[in-house]
């Protein structure tokens, strides 16, 4: 597997290599934001009146809306993994949350081609700063043996749910935070520090030489933790509160806990400003380095929002009207506020139906860089010219999600048709449910009593996307 690999990738490089000389002035950059646990209703272009997202809400306004794109699955690593390969849950590798010792998730295996890999290939400089959560340090999952340049952030997920940790990684190295000794509150918060490492990659990047950055940033992941500084200050005593108790910092806390807040309204309002705050600094810094005219920003969400540590979703309408939350697929879990920006290409004030999902954004971007699509990227079709407004994009016959926790999960969206099966890897999965989201867009109505053969045919395109893995068994497999 190790000599297929660098044998496709010296195909893509040769191929890519061709086609880049082909078209230098029209591959742009590309920046990739992808916020943690955001819902769809948790910006002010959605429908969020609670409070404020005015960058997120410009580049809406000044770009495309893209209003049924999706997330790879209701958490995080599997939902990265599908956004990486270009294969949605039933195929990707990683399909779960699984850690390993002493610090990381299950790797990637050094097989698997990523979006980073292709774009490399084709002579993009790559970035990453963020959260990683697809392969320790030192293994074969590490971003910088999956095609970044770059890496700078949290490589392990359970270690991000601290935003005072006490180290953080660039590349191989690791750097300690002293101030926040073993986790110490209120010293520094490491957001803001991989904030500006990113802006000082876009500070360096050559005008010679396109680039791919990728940011999975980390607000407003569920410690509802942010600095006392004037954006939680603004939003304290504006709702009714009710303080969380944690697990604080200090000698004794925990990688994985989440803090006690006293205002946990006002700190995830806080926290999704901060997060805006950061989609406006990265706006203005390529404006600045001349940029903005040749570079695609596309901004987006890992899955829906969270209920732990405090987090109260239901008050903020966090969902914007859809039904469920992260570890759900209904369409609250997995349906993304999305948006594509890209002045004098993409027209400003566009709205797009178009379904899509993170599966698409490896084939979009390969073709937006003028290079070849790998065949392990099977499931994703290319919107690349929904972008640019040249001709219609290909459909997807159907999009297919799973989950492997709560007894498992399953899902199909075929159309305006949307089916659900929960208890899918137990021995009495439950009945299928079909919603019709083209009039109940909340999944209120179930049809499949009404409409069984449909419901049916739907349950038979779960059972045929699903690939067995050894790694993350399902259903049957796990038995």
């Amino acid at each position: 597997m190790k000599q297929f690999a660098g044998l496709l990738l010296v195909i893509l490089f040769s191929w890519n290599q061709v086609q880049a000389q082909s078209t230098p002035s029209t591959r742009p950059n590309i920046i990739l934001i992808v916020a943690d646990d955001l819902g769809y209703g948790d910006v002010g272009y959605n429908g969020q009146k609670l409070f404020k997202t005015p960058h997120i809400d410009r580049l809406a306004a000044q770009g495309m809306r893209l209003t049924q794109f999706y997330a790879g699955t209701s958490v995080c690593a599997p939902s990265r993994s599908s956004l990486m390969t270009g294969q949605h849950t039933g195929h990707t590798y990683i399909r779960g949350n699984r850690g390993v010792q002493p610090e990381g998730q299950q790797p990637l295996a050094d097989s698997i081609v990523t979006m980073a890999e292709v774009l490399q290939a084709a002579g993009y400089r790559t970035g990453a700063f963020g959260k990683w959560g697809l392969g320790p340090v030192g293994s074969e999952g590490n971003p910088t043996r999956q095609g970044f340049d770059r890496f700078y952030g949290y490589n392990c997920q359970t270690l991000a749910h601290r935003y005072y940790p006490n180290h953080l990684w660039d590349n191989d190295q690791q750097v300690v935070l002293k101030e926040n000794g073993n986790l110490q509150y209120n010293k520094i918060f490491a957001p803001d520090l991989i904030q500006q490492q990113a802006l000082d990659f876009i500070g360096k990047v050559s005008k010679d030489q396109p680039f791919f950055l990728f940011l999975p940033y980390i607000l407003p992941h569920a410690e509802l933790v942010v600095p006392d500084d004037s954006l939680l200050q603004y939003y304290k005593g504006k709702f009714p509160e009710k303080p969380f108790k944690g697990a604080d910092y200090g000698p004794n806390a925990t990688k994985g806990g989440y803090a006690s807040q006293e205002y946990p309204h006002a700190a995830f309002a806080a926290m999704v400003a901060r997060l805006d705050r950061y989609v406006g600094q990265i706006v203005a810094k390529i404006k600045e380095q001349g940029l903005d005219q040749n570079t695609l920003i596309l901004f987006t969400s890992d899955n829906g929002p969270h209920l732990e540590g405090g987090a109260d979703p239901r008050f903020f309408n966090s969902g914007g009207g859809l039904r469920g939350f992260k570890r759900d697929l209904y369409e609250g879990g997995i349906r993304m506020p999305t948006v594509a920006y890209w002045p004098g290409t993409i027209k400003a004030g566009t709205e797009s139906p178009h379904i899509a999902a993170f599966w698409d954004l490896l084939p979009t971007f390969a073709e937006l860089a003028g290079a070849a699509t790998p065949p392990s990227a099977r499931d994703g079709l290319s919107f690349a010219p929904l972008l640019t407004g040249k001709s219609i994009p290909p459909v997807h016959k159907y999009l297919y999600w799973e989950f492997h926790e709560q007894g498992g999960k399953q899902a199909v969206r075929q159309g305006n048709w949307k089916a659900i099966r929960l208890n899918a890897a137990t021995n009495a999965p439950s009945p299928v449910e079909l919603y019709d989201l083209s009039q109940d867009p909340e999944e209120k109505n179930n049809l499949a009593s009404a409409h069984a053969q449909k419901a049916q045919e739907l349950g038979r395109l779960m059972d045929q996307a699903h690939q067995p893995s050894a790694l993350f068994p399902f259903g049957s497999e796990a038995k």
